[in-house]
């Protein structure tokens, strides 16, 4: 049976990122166990820590995620005390997310997770940023795509 080059499976390219972003997010796992958090969870935490407050909108185009998953997940930490869904007084059709004081206190205790990550799977810090270096341009080169 002959196989067209490009159809070797050795040849893909979407393997490998598949199966890595698999493994390392199970890598997370028992990290954000601890701070009783899952991955999608973490992400938008990430967000959080950094700028305070996003509204939806933002928040699901920079996690690219629709509202039809990120509405749960929102709900599930509001729920969990760590952030608070505001409607915004110019425009009530936007909705902000702030962190509680219980959601800004977890970044403490967050504070280590890259680093238990770099050691779990094996390498440098450096190395690690040198992988989300090499994956960044092509992930936000794609993005647009997703929006047609």
């Amino acid at each position: 049976m002959r196989t067209l080059k490009q159809l070797k499976f050795s040849n893909q390219l979407c393997f490998p990122i598949y199966a890595l972003s698999r493994l390392i997010t199970s890598h997370y796992q028992p990290f954000l166990g601890e701070l009783d958090l899952t991955y999608p969870q973490y992400l938008v935490m990430l967000l959080l820590w950094e700028h305070q407050s996003m509204n939806v909108k933002t928040l699901g185009e920079t996690l690219m995620l629709d509202s039809g998953t990120l509405t749960p997940l929102l709900k599930r930490l509001e729920a969990k005390k760590l952030i608070r869904r505001v409607r915004s007084k110019e425009d009530e059709r936007v909705v902000n997310i702030q962190l509680t004081p219980q959601g800004a206190a977890l970044e403490q205790q967050a504070a280590e997770t890259p680093l238990r990550l770099a050691e779990s799977l094996g390498i440098t810090a450096t190395e690690m940023q040198d992988i989300k270096d090499a994956i960044t341009p092509l992930l936000y080169r794609l993005k647009p795509a997703l929006k047609g």
